[in-house]
């Protein structure tokens, strides 16, 4: 039996039961694939975080994630929990303010200590306008906007944020597109912008805090803001709130973590 590392963190939160939580397990060396998923399963989070020390020497640490039943490709939340774990709870952090990951989809991907929290820089994701009846009729409004692309995102502009809280999609429905991503937005009451984001299709009805959307809704605000930083809201049952950055082909999303378990995962 092998005794693995392990943290639950609510990333995007500055309190226990806030943000978006995830699972962030140090291993030694990579386990088999199948075993990661169901690491995942078991911790029934929407993503857990594994590292492993890079020996590339490209980054200080190789970075994976799995939701509950697959393997993904990106996710910034996460991303920003095992930076916060590195960082503030690892040996190996002492004395470091960044942490550089390297990934298999994504590129290298960094986190560095930024006020009272982190910053993590995802690949900024582009969208264009193209339509998506298919999905519109089954989000309970009409959005005033559709912008896709062919890597999993659709965005949905609203007028207002009380339309996006309202929003009772069919959940169901929208699985059967597969593991796509459905965020729907606008402008908010309290910070610049407003989210909630769906990936039924891939075992996450709402999520709660997602860095991934924002990777995509930061390069389509900046557009329409006509500026490069504001602040967001993702208005989930858990909710959390975001800075966002563009940085030419990157973004920097920013937020503080809560560590609220720390211990052992049996294997």
């Amino acid at each position: 039996m092998s005794k693995i590392p392990y943290w639950h963190v609510d990333a995007f939160s500055d309190r226990p039961f806030g943000g978006n939580q995830a699972a962030v397990m140090v291993l030694e060396d990579w386990l088999p694939d199948d075993v990661l998923v169901e690491i995942g399963g078991e911790n029934m989070f929407a993503e857990t975080a594994f590292v492993v020390k890079d020996e590339t020497g490209e980054a200080d640490w190789e970075l994976r994630w799995c939701t509950p039943t697959y393997e993904i490709a990106l996710c910034g939340h996460a991303t920003l929990a095992a930076g916060h774990v590195l960082l503030s709870h690892h040996e190996w952090g002492e004395g470091r303010d960044r942490v550089a990951f390297r990934t298999r989809k994504s590129g290298t991907l960094e986190v560095q200590k930024s006020g009272e929290g982190y910053e993590v820089a995802l690949p900024a994701i582009k969208t264009e306008p193209r339509p998506h009846p298919e999905a519109v009729k089954l989000l309970g409004a009409e959005p005033l906007l559709v912008h896709r692309n062919d890597s999993l995102y659709n965005i949905f502009l609203f007028e207002n944020e009380a339309q996006v809280r309202a929003l009772d999609p069919d959940l169901r429905a929208l699985g059967e597109f597969g593991v796509d991503q459905f965020d729907c937005t606008a402008p908010g009451d309290k910070t610049d912008i407003v989210s909630r984001v769906f990936v039924p299709g891939a075992g996450v009805d709402e999520d709660s805090v997602t860095g991934s959307a924002h990777a995509a809704l930061t390069p389509f605000w900046a557009e329409r803001l006509g500026r490069d930083s504001f602040t967001a809201h993702q208005a989930s049952q858990r909710g959390g709130d975001l800075t966002c950055r563009l940085d030419g082909d990157r973004v920097w999303l920013g937020g503080p973590c809560v560590t609220v378990v720390e211990g052992s995962f049996y294997l």
